[in-house]
């Protein structure tokens, strides 16, 4: 069996109560968290949590190589963790088919996700938010400025009235010893504001910031000013809105301190 556990987004305790069943019941644990991080937390942590060791995998040995993982799972009881829901913005359906094609059994827990997070925290409606993006560094996609893929994205959001998520990147490259991160580099809300600002209309953006946590932070205003902001430590989110609901009009004047005209 192979259990896929997302592990929510915030530390060791935004696992569900049936994830931590999960691992606790399984005979080995991986984890990968070159997608994604659980920034209240580390490996050493998680373990000491859940008593149990936790095998870190780096890209290549769950996206090229993940034999050790499915040689687990075909003899014995093996779960995946990763931060956030396994299935949504760190998404391993790959590694599942492939589990399946080899008769072995599978099964999704599911925790909370940035996407939901965003939504709840910033009051607008979650059934209006379109298609979401990923906006990466600039030396990521070779050029300059916002790319095809995002603009593509928020236009057509825009046109329907939609908001758009905007995932911010991550670049980790985990240590020698599998366990730790080396190098690692986040997209922040006030770089990624900068970027829409040079290349939209100046529009309102939400920055949502350390979701999960016990002290999130919202901010809604123009790009341009979100661009002179310090929003602190990552993880972050940046949200386009559509046009607004007069409940998500107030919530974003409420909770995240939009200015009045743009609301």
């Amino acid at each position: 069996m192979l259990t896929f556990v997302g592990l929510g987004l915030w530390d060791e305790r935004s696992v569900t109560v049936e994830g931590r069943e999960a691992i606790a019941g399984a005979d080995r644990a991986f984890a990968e968290f070159y997608t994604s991080r659980l920034m209240g937390t580390d490996v050493e942590t998680l373990e000491s949590f859940h008593g149990r060791d936790i095998e870190v995998r780096e890209r290549a040995g769950v996206e090229n190589d993940p034999e050790a993982v499915l040689d687990a799972a075909a003899s014995g009881d093996a779960v995946f963790l990763t931060a956030g829901d396994t299935m949504i913005s760190t998404t391993h359906v790959d590694l599942r088919l492939r589990a399946e094609e080899r008769g072995i059994s599978t099964r999704v827990i599911h925790a909370p996700t940035a996407q939901s997070a965003a939504s709840g925290l910033t009051g607008l409606q979650n059934y209006r938010f379109g298609k979401a993006t990923t906006l990466p560094f600039e030396y990521a996609h070779g050029a300059d400025g916002v790319p095809g893929s995002v603009t593509e994205t928020i236009d057509a959001n825009r046109e329907r009235g939609l908001h758009t998520l905007c995932y911010l990147d991550i670049k980790i490259d985990i240590g020698p010893r599998g366990r730790e991160p080396g190098r690692e580099e986040f997209m922040t809300a006030d770089h990624a504001a900068g970027l829409l600002a040079e290349h939209y209309d100046d529009p309102l953006a939400v920055a949502v910031c350390r979701a999960g946590s016990e002290e999130p932070l919202v901010a809604a205003d123009r790009c341009s000013e979100l661009a002179n902001r310090e929003f602190g430590d990552p993880l972050h989110l940046l949200v386009v809105p559509g046009e607004l609901h007069d409940m998500e009009a107030r919530a974003l004047e409420s909770l995240a301190g939009a200015p009045a005209e743009f609301v």
